[in-house]
């Protein structure tokens, strides 16, 4: 009788793609819907958009690798890369520059390597950082939350009209003071207040970080959360970079000086914090495999995310640290390789191997 010769992992049920897709897909909504309560319809329209350059992305990288469209359609990947992309860019984006963001995600990062599973970087923080260094002008204008805007957000045609024309076609744009920069540039370009002064002065302060900040990566931590219950992925990756990322704030919290690069509940909770820690660093396909891999892949992206923050020149810096840690995950993996049955080490060659087997 032949016996069946396979080589671990040893699974019990295939991965259904389609299903851990559609779960992380289910998971932004929290955070999705208080974005678009506090900023308006923009972040909705990104995403629209966003999907439907991805849609067409895909198919025509399909086509001409010569690839069954439908099927690979189907596994949901490139609508998770366009979602993640929209939510990441200032609403009220410009048509052409979420579809320029689209192209270098789908066509450029993905399957220039050969499509997905192959990629070595997260296709969708590609997209952003090229647009973040070609458009920064574009990539830095945030729209005030509706608490500081007293209400004066644009209406979902409005929303449209700002893909479609520009943001200068509607008013909100038009007002000084109504679109703004985030609280962390906020925060990193003061060098005279003490921070309860730059509290009390700067209106899109709430108590912790910036009004609906707070809100925003609360509504993406519940959906972190709810994936690792459905098993998605472990919680390794994403819990030791915000222990990380709070422990280094902590260190060099002075207290709230004018030189104050803010306390750690404030970078907990500001920018794409959560968005990155549970809906990017957790990307299987270009983060550490083994759990000990993940810790250290995952720590190392919360202390490059404050070293960013604080001395770099970008305030928000999750893609940028992404990326970097992404170009280290094959050497990570390499040195924190579980132990095989049978072995006291990790065998790292053929010669270790043999060693180990003698």
């Amino acid at each position: 009788m032949a016996l069946l010769q396979v080589t671990s992992p040893h699974t019990t049920r295939p991965l259904n793609t389609q299903r851990v897709m559609q779960l992380v897909l289910l998971a932004t909504l929290p955070g999705v819907l208080v974005l678009t309560n506090f900023f308006g319809w923009g972040t909705i329209v990104n995403i629209g958009w966003a999907c439907l350059a991805a849609v067409a992305a895909e198919s025509i990288a399909l086509h001409l690798r010569k690839r069954n469209i439908k099927h690979y359609l189907n596994d949901y990947s490139a609508l998770v890369t366009a979602v993640l992309l929209g939510i990441a860019m200032p609403p009220y984006s410009p048509w052409w520059l979420i579809t320029v963001g689209i192209f270098f995600a789908i066509i450029i990062a993905k399957h220039l390597y050969g499509g997905m599973g192959y990629n070595p970087f997260n296709p969708a923080m590609v997209g952003y950082v090229v647009l973040l260094i070609s458009f920064p002008v574009e990539m830095t204008i945030w729209v005030a939350p509706k608490i500081v805007a007293a209400g004066n957000l644009p209406s979902f045609s409005e929303a449209i009209s700002a893909l479609l024309t520009g943001r200068d076609s509607i008013a909100l744009f038009a007002i000084d003071g109504m679109s703004m920069a985030t609280p962390l540039d906020v925060l990193k370009q003061n060098s005279s207040l003490l921070i309860d002064d730059l509290w009390q002065q700067e209106k899109q302060f709430g108590k912790w970080a910036g009004v609906g900040w707070e809100w925003v990566n609360l509504g993406f931590l519940g959906g972190g959360l709810f994936l690792i219950y459905q098993r998605v992925f472990t919680w390794h990756a994403p819990i030791s970079m915000l222990v990380s990322l709070t422990l280094i704030s902590a260190l060099f919290y002075d207290g709230g000086s004018s030189a104050s690069a803010g306390s750690p509940l404030f970078h907990l909770l500001s920018g794409a914090t959560m968005l990155g820690a549970f809906f990017i660093v957790t990307d299987p396909v270009t983060s550490a495999v083994s759990n000990r891999g993940r810790i250290i892949y995952g720590a190392s992206i919360g202390i490059l995310l404050y070293l960013i923050r604080v001395w770099g020149n970008y305030p928000d810096a999750i893609a940028f640290a992404v990326l970097l840690m992404n170009f280290a995950a094959p050497l990570l993996d390499y040195y924190t390789k579980p132990t095989t049955y049978g072995h006291r080490k990790s065998p790292r060659n053929d010669s270790d191997s043999k060693q180990g087997e003698a």
